[in-house]
This record gives C-alpha cells, structure tokens and sequence, in this order.
C-alpha cells in the first residue's frame, strides 16, 4: 500500500508555513457534511417532428432528443443509436417514428447528431397561424417544425419550456462562490512512516513535498475559478444582449402587424444599404427563411429575405398604373410641395412585322461539349461556332437593342427643360437598366460582325435613327451612334468572352455617352454577363457588377447589379442611389430588376425610420413590355424588326449591311445548312481581317479621338440620301477577290 494514500483534511492555507518551519500542523478534522442526494433528473424525451430544410427539399422528418437542456436532432436513417433512448419519454405515434425504432433495431452503429440547440439560449415560440407549428430562436438561426396533432405541439412545448427553466439566465451567488479551503493532515502520514522505520529527516522531506504538491493543486484550481468567473461574466452580457435583440423584435413585430404588414411583403430598408437581403423577424412567414442542410455534420443556414419580391413589385406598379388611369403622367412624383409633369412625344405609327418566318427545315442537334473542350479558357470571339449556337441577330443589331426602351431618354430630356436634373438622371439611370431587359431567355449568340459590317436603324416612330460599325477586327470593337430629338447617344464595346467549361463569361470594356443638347453628359459602363449551364441544364444569363453613371451636371449614381445564387429565390436585383456631385449627400434610392421594373424613392434613405418599407412609396420609372413572341430565340417584337428588310429598304442599303449577310439571313429563314455553310466561307473570308487591318485599314464611317474612344464623322446618311456607296466593299459577295479591300 502506498503510504501517500493515507491522507485527512487540513488547512492548506498553513501550507506556507508548514513548509517554512517544517514542523507538523496541529490536527484540524473537517467534519464534512454528508452530501444532499441530487434531484432526481427528468427523463429524456423524443420523438419525430417535421423540420423545415429549404425550397428544394421541404418539409423533412427527423428525430429529436430533448436531454438536459440541450435539443439534439438526426437523420431518421442509419438511428442505430435510437435504442439509448429507449427510456425516454416518446411524444406522438407515427408511421416515421415507427420507422424510426425499425431502422434503429436494424442498424447497430452510432447514430450521430445532425444538428443540436442549447435551450438555456434559446427562446420557443408557437405560430400563431399554424395549430401544428413551433420555433426555436437560438439568436443565429430559427428552427421551423411542425407536429403530427396539435396536442404533441403542445407536449413539445411544455417539455422545451421545461428544461429550459431548469437552465435559468442569471446565476445565484452560490454558482460563483469561493472556493471552501481544502483541509488535510500529515499526522497519519508522519506515524505511518515512523513506523516504517524512517527517520525524521525523511519523514520531513515527505512531508514537505507532499505539501508543495499540493499547494501547486490549489494555486491551480484558483486559477480556473478566476477564468469560469470571466467567462460568466460575458456569458452574462451575451444573455444580457440577447434579450434586448429579442425584446426588439418582437417590438418590430408587433408595430409591423399594427401597420398591416402581416401579409409578408413588409421589407426592411436598412437590407439595401448592406446589400440587398435582411434577417428574418416573423418566424411565422416561413416561406421567407431558406434553410439548407448538407450532407455534412456542420449545418448552414440562410436567411433570404430580400428587399423586393414580386408581389411588392407588382402593387407598386399597379399604384402607378391607377395614377396614370386617373390622368396622371407615369413619371408624376410629388415632392416637398411641387407637382410636375412631362410631356408625352408623340411618334408617327410604323407598321413593323411581329413573328419571324417559318422555318423551312428541321434543327438538328448537336453535341456541344465536343466544340467546348477544345477552347476553355479561350477568347470568344475566336471561336467558330456552328450556326445553331446563333440568333438571326448580328452584334451590331444587339447594340441597337439597347434603345428599345429610348423613350426613357425623351422623358429625361423634358424633365431637364423644366430644371429637375434629379429626375432626369433617375431616367437615364433606368434607361441604362433597361438594356439587360432583353436578354432574359435569350439562349443563343449574335453573329460575329465582318469587318466593315455596318447596321443602320431609321426609327421615325421613336423619333431617332441609329448607326454602328465594325471597325476593329482583333479586338474586336463595335462602334454606335444614335440621334434622338434633342440629345445623342454613342460608344464603343470590346466584348471580351471566355469559355469557363460550364459557363460562358462576357466582359464588357468601353464607355457609353448620352448627351443633352442643353450640354448635359452622362457616361457608364456595362457590368459582366456570364451564361450558365451551357452543357447541362437550363441555361440562364445573369449581370453582376457595379455600374456608375458619371454625369457633368447636379447628379451622378451609381447602381449594384445583384449577382444571382443557386439559393436566390428573387434574382435580378438592381438597387442603388442618386448622389449629389457637390455635397455628396443621397438625395434618392433605385431599386428594381433588370428584366421586371425600376423604381425610385425621394429622400436619403439613411434618415429614413427603422423599419421603413422603400415599396410604400416606390414611384415606378420603367417596366419591361412583357409581350414575347413564341420563338426559339425569345425575341421581342422590338427584336424581330431589327432584320426586317423590305424592298423599298433593299434599296437604300449600303452592301456592309447586316440584313444582307448571308448566313444570317438563311438562319432566319430556318435554312440552317445553307446557313452554316455561308458562315463556314464568311469567316475563312474574315481571317484576312487581321492582315487588313495589319496593314493600316480604317474604318469608314468612325474615328479614334484622343481618348482611343470612335466617334462618328458623319457623313452616312447623307449618303444613304444620295445612294452613292462608292468605295463601299460587297464584303458578303461571293465573287469578292479580297473582300474588306476599299
């Protein structure tokens, strides 16, 4: 037997001294207390409850375990651990918990959990719509379940609110007590080792060590009280905290459904200045909190309130449509005490074709992964691509494209008459916005213009006329101008592309200028486009970016194109401010999507009250004309006029023009192998471009200035009026020696 194991209590405090004089304390017998018996512990409860995932999965069963304070929760298959709670206390009878118990007799590993909530920070709540719904707020994250009847909702909650009593938020004094002296003696030491014939030295010596060694114990355990007292003391302002954050939101919530924003559609402001989605405060609107689990052991969350919805986007266009109705103008805003109104230009009525001819042979598929492979991490427009992958539309028209929504611009231009610059920039902004309205559902590519490839767009019903050329080969730039009635339009784009193996990335350089006859400018950029899915699944597009719109005047804004998720249920989002060039101060916010609507508000939205919903007072500045026409290409009747030729227009055309290419004629037309064979000899022609241009060839009808930007020199229509397209190359014919050559 091992003499140190003969030990009673003593005083460790007179351990100091004990070492110094090295004599033996006197006997000090603690008489210790018997200990209480500990309350007898409540037994676990489990069973099954509906727990909602996401949008994908749903509702999902899944086993729960409640057991001291802490509700674990696992996946029903593989409960090869469900027999060690065969004790607990089972709430609801059903086919899942059934199979439960089944899979657990069956499977003998250890089952693990996949989730778990610490009651004791926690708050449970029952909804108030659904007799068979509760939640469970931890502070970073909300559980939806749902009960089989609503009598096990409410033996759920009465357990839940159990144990979670028995984990109380504020700590007693005795919890932080001092530590009670621990008392020993060396008495029975010192006799025991005399015993065994050792001397007094010796007995000393052990004694003595004894005693460090424990003193060393007890300087240690002061140590992890000191730290167990810190660390309550932040757990008792995390709780602290907690409770004014859940005081908060049950306020917010209580003045919400006061002001009749119990439907879902209430937003909260503040979401758009950090990016454009908030955190959800109504457990009860359980169609607005995604929840994602993985396979993992680790589970996500998310919360994807956004700041817009349909529904929201919808109401306010109707507002505005009632306004208009009632004889207000759809650009009508009330501000401070003055009222202002546009004047609508009036445009002649044009016939224009609506659909596109039938096509004459059937499409034949191809497999796209076989061209892909061999060009990832390629240059685009490098590519050869077979005719399938096109739209009967060239770059150059897709330009065009862009004006579709041009009235935007006339507004702006007559708000600018009557001295509101800020509504004419929210114009311009939503015009700049409108440009991506037509490339939702748009799956193919345009046609890769030749150079010299020219396109002209004589429009009297919108009251301007548009021209664009071709006048780089390698990189390829595409240079626009476009005159409406009282202002210009202009720019170059080098498109930059890449093949990424699953998706297609578009990279936009160059600057479009809108200007004023009164002087006012107005400069942005396009953000990137990337298309998805372009070997397996729907292929989608999506712009993301940050677009600023500079302009020489009062105003400048800047607008931030929402990147799409996998997990986005309300994708698109275009949000930003109007900012004043001089005092840098907001004076008003957009928010909208590019393919749906924009919207303005008035105001700096950083005064704006908490809980302050942009929507109730969002005035409408655009909305997408909706009207598609059912063809493989999702054209817009806008779109499908682009290519129109009619005789009388047949002979006003210079032989550059798009509507004379060959290849992109045949495709329209549904002739796809004559198409792909005109493409396949169009661009063996084209590879002469490089050398072309190598050899100092410059295009007809643009200029570099001194920003190495293309400005238009004129002269086009005035030979258009005239018919004279002398110099012209027929850089289409078949018969052209070297075409391109002037």
């Amino acid at each position: 037997m091992n003499p140190l194991c003969c030990i009673a209590p003593v005083s460790l405090e007179h351990a100091a001294d004990h070492l110094q004089h090295h004599q033996p304390p006197p006997r000090i017998l603690a008489a210790t207390p018997e200990p209480a018996p500990p309350p007898p512990q409540p037994a676990a409860v489990a069973g099954v409850l509906h727990k909602w995932v996401n949008y994908g999965k749903g509702w999902r069963s899944r086993y729960f375990v409640l057991e001291d304070g802490v509700l674990s929760y696992y996946k029903l298959r593989g409960a090869g651990e469900a027999a060690a709670f065969a004790a607990a206390r089972v709430i609801g009878e059903g086919s899942a918990l059934r199979r439960a118990r089944e899979e657990a007799a069956a499977v003998g590993k250890l089952w693990r959990p996949f989730g778990e909530i610490h009651l004791k920070v926690s708050s449970i709540r029952a909804s108030k719509s659904d007799d068979k719904r509760l939640y469970i707020f931890s502070g970073t994250k909300t559980l939806h379940l749902r009960c089989e009847t609503e009598e096990d909702r409410n033996a759920w909650i009465d357990a839940l609110l159990a144990a979670k009593d028995r984990f109380p938020r504020s700590h007693t004094s005795n919890d932080l007590g001092p530590i009670a002296d621990i008392m020993l003696s060396t008495e029975k030491l010192r006799v025991r080792l005399l015993q065994e014939g050792l001397g007094e030295a010796v007995v000393k010596e052990c004694e003595s060590i004894m005693m460090s060694e424990m003193l060393e114990l007890h300087n240690q355990i002061k140590s992890q009280q000191q730290q167990h007292s810190i660390l309550i003391d932040h757990l008792r302002q995390l709780e602290t905290e907690k409770v004014e954050l859940e005081r908060t939101v049950v306020h917010e919530t209580k003045e919400r459904e006061t002001h009749g924003y119990t439907n879902g559609r209430q937003s909260d402001f503040y979401s758009v200045l950090s990016g454009g989605s908030t955190s959800e405060s109504d457990p009860d609107t359980a169609s607005q909190v995604a929840e994602v689990e993985t396979e993992e052991d680790e589970v996500t969350y998310f919360d994807t309130r956004d700041f817009l919805c349909a529904e929201s986007l919808r109401s306010a266009s109707c507002r505005r449509k009632e306004l208009i109705t009632n004889g207000c103008n759809g650009s009508e805003y009330v501000g401070d005490s003055v009222t202002n109104t546009v004047k609508t230009t009036k445009y002649p009525f044009v016939l224009r074709r609506d659909k596109l001819p039938e096509p004459k042979e059937k499409e034949k598929p191809i497999g796209l992964w076989s061209i892909i492979k061999e060009n990832i991490g390629k240059d685009l427009s490098g590519v050869c691509l077979p005719v399938y992958f096109n739209e009967p539309l060239s770059s150059l028209q897709k330009c065009f494209e862009d004006l579709e929504y041009s009235y935007l611009v006339d507004h702006a231009l007559q708000w600018g008459k009557q001295g509101d610059s800020l509504m004419r920039i929210l114009h311009v902004a939503a015009f700049a916005v409108s440009g991506y309205a037509s490339t939702e559902g748009r799956q193919c590519k345009p046609f890769n213009p030749l150079l010299g490839e020219t396109y002209e767009a004589d429009y009297p019903d919108k009251g301007l006329r548009f021209f664009s050329e071709k006048v780089s080969h390698h990189p390829m730039v595409v240079a626009c101008h476009c005159e409406g009635r009282g202002w210009r339009f202009w720019g170059d784009s080098n498109l930059k592309g890449k093949f990424w193996g699953r998706s297609i990335q578009l990279d936009p350089i160059g600057v479009l200028t809108l200007q004023f006859d009164d002087g006012e400018t107005f400069q942005w950029s396009k953000v990137t486009t990337s298309i998805y899915n372009i070997i397996i699944g729907k292929i989608y597009c999506d712009h993301y970016g940050t677009m600023c719109i500079n302009g020489s005047g009062q105003y400048s804004c800047k607008l931030k194109f929402k990147e799409q998720s996998i997990i986005d249920r309300n994708p698109h989002q275009v949000h930003g401010f109007v900012q004043d060039n001089r005092t840098g101060q907001k004076v008003a916010m957009l928010i909208g999507k590019w393919d749906e609507a924009m919207y303005y508000v008035l105001g700096d939205p950083s005064v704006k009250p908490k809980g302050y919903d942009p929507m109730s007072e969002a005035v409408l500045l655009w909305e997408r004309d909706k009207s598609l026409n059912q063809t493989r290409y999702n054209l817009s009747p806008f779109a499908i006029s682009l290519n129109e030729l009619t005789p009388h227009l047949l002979k006003k055309l210079p032989p550059t023009d798009s509507r004379l290419r060959p290849d992109q004629r045949h495709l329209e037309n549904g002739e796809y192998e004559m198409a792909n064979a005109e493409k396949l000899r169009l661009e063996q022609l084209q590879q002469q471009a490089r050398r072309l241009q190598e050899k100092g060839w410059k295009p007809r009808w643009f200029k570099k200035d001194d920003d190495d930007s293309y400005r238009y020199v004129g002269g086009y229509w005035e030979a258009r009026e005239k018919g004279n397209w002398d110099g012209i190359p027929d850089i289409f014919g078949q018969n052209s020696a070297s075409p391109g050559l002037p």
